[in-house]
């Protein structure tokens, strides 16, 4: 039996794969559930989306914009504007009304282009994406082909070609698929909307960051204690375990044992991975959660010296700039002898880049001018890989950057070692918080940052830049001295250890 129609949207299948694949966000935004503020990178991604949008559009030439107005009346100018073999039409609406798994519903798109080529039509978006793939943005070609699928039904031809023009001024295309992955889309999205409740999404530390739900799924999964918050468990782990009667961290304590639980398998990649070693770690942190105490493992081998470099980098992934970049190299001494901070800020000029660079070597041979081999202490392996970037991208003459590499203590997975904590995560952000340090600034974090060194950028008005790099500054001083607030907690942690039959044991759960 046929109920009442549904409307649905390409923009249905965004919010079911972007950022992370989650139909809970799909249901909360079907129907209307209020969702948090955007926060400065969600903007500054938006604003640059426009801004690559736009700047393609206008290499295009002359085309006709159907940007606004309503959807019906677009749907209609669209049509006519394609049987006229109108060149480029932006913005145009396609619409489809179909019967999808015993529903009525009423389909919507709005391709950026479509482009007449000769004897055919192509449908293109522009995405500030560098790459496409299953894996990686799966959302990009499936909004195309659901274009392609209303295009043939509104159109009763076949779009020539579907394509994408990425942020890095490549365009890739792909075939039309005669809409079967448009079917199964508009599938699982009627299944996920008239669900009598919002389907359950395992949540994750990395997954959520960002997400304007992220307050109310976390809250949720904290209340009833879900296995997804136990740092360790993944998506297919949580989803495998609830499939084995476990959603909650008590079940998993009280139904599986480290034997059992290396056993199970869940879903990786193509293929499946059982859990293997990495269940008595699990295990534990479940144990340090359902407790809320930190479980202490083992001694770990910190370096030993009178001083210690502080070490943090800010910086943009490729999709945001033409090159990988970091802007922000930021270094301080803490111990017998300290020094003030010593960062070097890219300046906004044409190579900026190298100069930033160029300064961040020079502040290092002064350090091992004073200090000698210095251990340079971070967190992650982000500064060790950009160090490895950067060295390749400009040159490393006088031995300065190989130095730094050999000098490198990254202290995340010796605090994975040395304790099992009761938190979700192991991001500095926690860690500093377990160890006891406070920030004095409210906003802070590395897509904070990355939005307001571009708003530097972009402004003509020079008090303001520098009121900016004053904050950006701030942030990246404090987290140097989070960083080495976790080195001295660690340091504590060992001497709890000292003497204790565990801290001696050479036994650890794998971090």
């Amino acid at each position: 039996m046929i109920g009442e129609r549904i409307e649905l949207t390409a923009e249905n299948i965004y919010d079911l794969h972007y950022p992370t694949y989650c139909p809970r966000r799909l249901f909360y935004r079907f129907y209307g559930w209020e969702e948090g503020p955007s926060g400065p990178f969600e903007q500054l991604i938006f604003e640059l989306a426009q801004r690559h949008e736009v700047c393609h559009l206008n290499s295009t030439g002359e085309y006709t914009d159907l940007s606004s107005g309503g959807l019906r009346e677009r749907a209609a100018i669209t049509i006519d504007l394609i049987e006229k073999g109108t060149p480029f039409i932006y913005q145009g609406v396609l619409s489809s009304t179909l019967i999808v798994e015993g529903r009525a519903v009423q389909a919507w798109g709005i391709p950026d282009l479509l482009v007449h080529k000769g004897p055919c039509w192509v449908i293109r978006d522009c995405k500030l994406t560098r790459k496409v793939s299953e894996e990686k943005h799966p959302e990009i070609k499936a909004q195309l082909q659901f274009y392609g699928f209303l295009f043939e039904r509104s159109i009763r031809e076949k779009p020539g070609k579907l394509e994408v023009f990425l942020g890095d001024g490549s365009m890739v295309d792909f075939p039309y698929d005669d809409g079967r992955s448009a079917t199964e889309s508009l599938k699982e999205i009627i299944s996920t909307v008239t669900a009598k409740e919002a389907p359950y999404s395992p949540v994750n530390w990395s997954k959520c960051q960002g997400c304007g739900f992220h307050q109310l799924c976390w809250e949720e999964a904290r209340a009833r204690g879900d296995v997804s918050l136990l740092y360790g468990v993944d998506q297919n782990l949580a989803l495998a375990l609830r499939e084995n009667g476990t959603s909650t961290v008590d079940q998993l304590l009280a139904n599986w044992d480290e034997s059992s639980l290396s056993k199970l398998s869940r879903p990786w990649g193509s293929s499946s991975r059982k859990v293997g070693k990495e269940a008595s770690r699990i295990l534990l942190q479940a144990k340090a959660m359902k407790d809320k105490r930190n479980i202490p493992l083992a001694r770990v081998k910190l370096p030993e010296s009178p001083n210690f470099v502080g070490f943090d980098l800010e910086g943009f992934p490729p999709y945001l700039n033409q090159i990988e970049r970091v802007y922000l190299w930021g270094t301080k001494v803490y111990g017998e002898n300290p020094s003030p901070y010593r960062p070097s800020l890219s300046p906004i000029e044409e190579d900026g880049d190298l100069k930033g660079w160029k300064k961040f070597l020079s502040i290092c041979e002064e350090i091992f001018a004073k200090y000698g081999d210095i251990p340079f202490i971070h967190w992650a392996p982000y500064e060790t890989s950009k160090i490895k970037l950067y060295r390749r991208r400009y040159g490393d003459p006088e031995g300065i950057a190989e130095r730094v590499l050999g000098n490198l203590v990254d202290l995340l997975p010796l605090a994975r070692r040395a304790i099992v904590l009761a938190e979700p995560s192991y991001s500095l952000k926690v860690v500093e918080r377990v160890a006891g340090f406070k920030r004095s600034q409210d906003e802070y974090g590395g897509d904070w940052s990355m939005a307001k060194y571009f708003q530097a950028v972009e402004t003509q008005d020079k008090s303001l830049r520098k009121e900016i790099f004053t904050q950006i500054l701030r942030y990246n001083e404090e987290d140097l001295d989070a960083t080495w607030a976790v080195f001295q907690w660690l340091r504590g942690q060992n001497e709890a250890h000292r003497g204790s039959k565990l801290g001696c044991s050479s036994s650890v759960p794998p971090a």
